[in-house]
């Protein structure tokens, strides 16, 4: 029978430990050559990407040398870092950001020259012409001097074996938007198609998407390729266009959002398509496809056969689909998992994905047949975490009321613990989460930082606010002109709505967030006064600052989300947590790393000393060799430890664990106990 304890004290054998212990990330998957391929994000090896390759009749096996790591910094985000031509592979190093060549047993060949600037030159996202000579991808060049505010992003063709006097110059193929994205061939490698958008637009915004012809250069003595003349064939401002791909007969397929959800489109015929002709081919009310802030997103795949795998968001979760050749409703099939990426297609209709419930975290599914079948094999299983699946909170979608009459979306995990119950007069504290983007989503599968603390006796709520992903594109747009206020009112909502109904309890809500997630975490404890306390990582504090110093591919996303700066500096001014420190009075932790070139140490900065200067608890871990996210295993244990200790001194309560302790400045004005108790605990040092 379970022991009576209060909520936040209960012991849990979901420790830091274990959420680090031989954890990965994984990315991907490929099909090539009748072999599998996946990455995986290695925390325990400095967070570096690992490049791994199983054989049709064979273990997996690392393919990159050790300290090397896949990973691009195109738009700072990244994202296809690495493509495959057979069994060869094509990798973007983390430490120079050139462009290797990955033979079988081979160490990795550079292709491109070294960048005038340090890490200047950066490859993403690319395909193999089909006689092997040339990837072409993308481009984002670093230019030295100040003439060059801003990289330049283009197509480029790089020679896929190097000259006898080593790497050369990539051919530029195209240039002049501010963006460019997902270069696909098609079949018969006679056509190129490629998305691009313009500032102050972001990819979910409008897209367009282009063709041309691949044409010889003449005039060289070198083989060399060209472009004819490009054209738009479909998009625009209003329009987010993602995914592009050919289908194995050459038709060029096309999600678009043009009907209020992201949905399969196609042009009518094979070969280079016309503008004004694409045709609507699926009409589900849910995404078939994510906002692209990395590239290398797959939500659908085409099977060899011609026929369509895709991963349709809608209810908060995935739903995976077939749509046979000539059909315009999918089947859906009958698997196990609410979260589902990275689809590809190999050989017949063998179809791989990345896989997760909320019980399981992600791991690599094949499945042989789809259309046949939901039958798949576990090719990289999820690691053998050892716990009772009794130990795991399972969401519940909650639709709530709030501002300007609107519902919005979250998920809800109840205090969890096979071994304890809280008492009946008392409520638990509720951990409420503010995803990043801000254009991005609750994922909807097991993840142990949420489980650590449900296990202890927490509620969390995942929140979908207005803005996000998953709802169509009328709800995505609704924090157009309102960051800082639909997102706080909804964060707000929520909580409000799990007080009311009795799930929580109302004076111990706590807030947490990311990036995005860190300006509303900010932003809700500055002008409202709902939370008790708040955990910022890597948040926005002055909005006129991250407008001048953030990067160029949201260097003019901030123009849609509160309006054009300086023009609307007033409105800036007046979103910013700073300008409204009169108002904030709760503690806060904020956690920063020091190589963050999206939101630069500086804000993390501002706003602890601003807080430390008025008197309010606040305490500030900064983590060198970190950018915007952390990947290190030492960083992400620390970073939670914090979260633990911190919030258990504010609330008062002796945590089971034995946690380091954190300086908190003005701690004596925090109302839990300086030395709550024996066994570790909080104990004493945290002032």
């Amino acid at each position: 029978m379970a022991e009576e304890a209060p909520y936040g004290s209960w012991p849990s054998p979901i420790t830091p430990d274990v959420v680090l212990a031989a954890s990965v990330g994984l990315g991907g998957p490929a099909l090539s050559a009748g072999d599998l391929w996946w990455s995986e994000l290695r925390p325990a090896e400095g967070g570096r990407v690992q490049l791994v390759r199983k054989p049709r009749n064979g273990p997996p096996r690392d393919v990159l040398p050790e300290g090397w790591s896949a990973r691009t910094r195109v738009h700072e985000y990244g994202g296809g870092a690495w493509w495959l031509d057979g069994e060869t592979a094509f990798v973007a190093a983390w430490d120079d950001q050139r462009l290797h060549r990955v033979d079988p047993g081979a160490a990795p060949l550079p292709l491109t020259p070294v960048p005038a600037v340090p890490a200047g030159d950066r490859y993403a996202d690319g395909v193999v012409t089909p006689d092997g000579r040339w990837t072409i991808c993308v481009r984002e060049r670093h230019a030295p001097g100040a003439d060059h505010p801003e990289p330049a992003n283009e197509l480029v063709a790089v020679a896929t074996r190097p000259g006898p006097g080593g790497p050369v110059e990539p051919l530029v193929l195209w240039s002049g938007p501010d963006f460019v994205s997902n270069p696909r061939l098609s079949p018969d490698g006679q056509a190129l198609c490629w998305l691009q958008w313009d500032h102050p637009r972001m990819p979910w915004d409008g897209t367009e998407l282009w063709v041309a012809d691949i044409v010889p250069r003449p005039g060289t003595d070198e083989p060399a390729l060209d472009l004819g003349t490009p054209r738009r064939v479909a998009g625009g401002r209003h329009e987010s266009l993602a995914q592009p791909r050919w289908s194995p007969g050459g038709v060029l397929h096309v999600v678009s959002d043009a009907d209020g959800w992201w949905n399969l489109w196609a042009f009518p015929r094979a070969g280079v398509p016309t503008a004004g002709t694409l045709e609507q081919v699926t009409a589900v009310e849910g995404e078939l496809g994510q906002p692209q802030w990395v590239f290398g997103q797959s939500s659908w795949c085409f099977t060899a056969t011609g026929d369509v795998v895709g991963a349709w968001r809608f209810d908060g979760t995935d739903h995976l689909g077939v749509l046979r050749r000539g059909r315009t409703t999918p089947e859906w099939l009958d698997v196990p998992w609410s979260s589902i990426d990275g689809l590809t297609g190999g050989e017949g209709s063998q179809v791989a994905c990345l896989a997760a419930s909320f019980t399981s975290e992600p791991q690599v599914v094949a499945l042989d047949d789809p259309l046949v079948s939901a039958a798949f094999e576990v090719v990289r299983p999820a690691r053998d975490l050892g716990i009772d699946p009794a130990w795991f909170a399972v969401p519940e979608p909650i639709d709530f009321p709030t501002t300007g009459g609107r519902t919005a979306h979250a998920l809800y995990y109840p205090p969890t613990n096979p071994e304890r119950v809280g008492p009946a007069a008392e409520r638990p504290p509720l951990l409420v989460l503010g995803h990043g983007g801000p254009t991005a989503a609750a994922r909807p599968q097991l993840d142990l930082t949420q489980q650590v603390w449900t296990s202890r006796g927490w509620g969390v709520v995942d929140v979908n606010y207005g803005g996000s992903t998953g709802y169509g594109r009328a709800y995505r747009r609704q924090l157009d002109g309102q960051w800082g206020v639909v997102d706080v009112d909804d964060v707000v909502a929520a909580a409000t709505f799990l007080a009311d109904r009795g799930d929580v309890d109302r004076d111990r809500l706590a807030i947490r967030g990311g990036s995005a997630g860190g300006f509303t975490v900010l932003a809700a404890l500055a002008r409202r006064d709902v939370f008790t306390a708040g955990v910022s990582r890597y948040g926005v504090a002055d909005l006129e600052a991250l407008a001048r110093d953030t990067h160029k591919f949201e260097s003019r996303y901030l123009d849609g989300l509160i309006g054009p700066y300086p023009e609307a500096r007033q409105v800036y001014q007046e979103r910013s947590p700073l300008s409204h420190l009169d108002g904030f009075d709760r503690p806060l932790l904020v956690l920063q790393g020091l190589e963050d070139e999206i939101v630069p140490p500086n804000q993390s900065a501002m706003i602890v000393d601003a807080l430390r200067t008025r008197g309010v608890p606040v305490a500030y871990l900064a983590f060198e060799g970190e950018q915007h996210g952390f990947r290190r295993a030492e960083t992400i244990r620390r970073a939670l430890e914090a979260e633990l200790y911190v919030l258990a001194r504010v609330f008062g309560y002796v945590p089971a664990d034995d946690l380091p302790p954190v300086d908190i400045d003005n701690a004596d004005r925090l109302a839990g106990p300086r030395d709550p108790g024996a066994g570790g605990g909080v104990g004493e040092g945290a002032a």
